[in-house]
């Protein structure tokens, strides 16, 4: 019995998890260039099957059950997003696989909100943070605009040129990552690399006055939502049957002679 009640506990934190991933990506239905999480849950094996010098402990009845649920590290979708225009001309957005390179303090980051502005000294940040990480070109520097040069156009490959005579300023870095899991989430919509080097992007366009949507759908989110909800309630009300039944035992059973 008590086994059962431990199955049910493990249930609840699972679900809690999943809860918690689930309102995460809700709560960032409209943020520029989200990717939304998975949270990833499979099937615990039992004592008999997971002991690697053979089980310590067997059970003839309770080998033959599940050994509950247990978390898996959080994937990332990096699925492409909607592409929507903002007729701002500082933004852009990715077509295909690849993240905008910029530098927040000294730590190089990632990310997919290609939603721009300038700073007082012309450089072109982002406004997710209020400007604190600076958009780099190919050569690694923050890139400057002049804020008298007229109009300025964002091509296809990342180039950026002012004025009617079109004037090369900069390319955008554009980089890809051959395993993107290797990308951890930081706030403001930036992700950094653990230990994977960025590489060159293939198949990649760039796309000025538009901005990447979440990908996150909002009715898949809500559904999900519900599923945990009635997953947590019934592990919640097993544990209180559980808990009932185990009380009833030891009250009746202890009257006997």
């Amino acid at each position: 019995m008590t086994y059962g009640l431990w199955l049910s506990a493990g249930g609840l934190q699972v679900n809690q998890y999943r809860q918690e991933i689930v309102t995460n990506n809700l709560a960032n239905v409209e943020t520029v260039g989200f990717k939304h999480d998975l949270a990833v849950i499979h099937e615990r094996p039992m004592e008999a099957k997971d002991a690697a010098n053979g089980p310590r402990y067997a059970h003839q009845l309770l080998d033959r059950l599940s050994g509950g649920s247990w978390v898996r590290p959080t994937y990332t979708s990096f699925e492409q997003g909607a592409l929507v225009r903002t007729g701002s001309d500082l933004d852009a957005a990715i077509d295909g696989d690849g993240f905008f390179t910029v530098r927040e303090g000294n730590e190089i980051r990632y990310t997919r909100d290609g939603r721009f502005t300038l700073n007082p000294a012309g450089e072109l940040v982002m406004v997710a943070n209020q400007g604190r990480a600076k958009v780099l070109s190919e050569d690694g520097r923050p890139i400057v605009i002049d804020t008298k040069g007229g109009k300025v156009t964002i091509a296809q490959d990342g180039s950026i040129r002012q004025g009617k005579a079109k004037v090369l300023v900069a390319k955008l870095d554009v980089v890809a990552f051959e395993n993107q899991q290797a990308l951890r989430k930081e706030g403001g919509n930036l992700f950094r690399s653990i230990g994977e080097r960025p590489v060159a992007t293939q198949n990649t366009t760039v796309h000025g006055g538009f901005v990447e949507r979440s990908t996150q759908n909002p009715m898949t989110g809500l559904v999900e939502m519900i599923e945990v909800t009635r997953a947590h309630e019934l592990n919640a009300r097993m544990i209180s049957l559980q808990d009932q039944t185990i009380g009833q035992a030891v009250n009746t059973v202890g009257r006997f002679r």
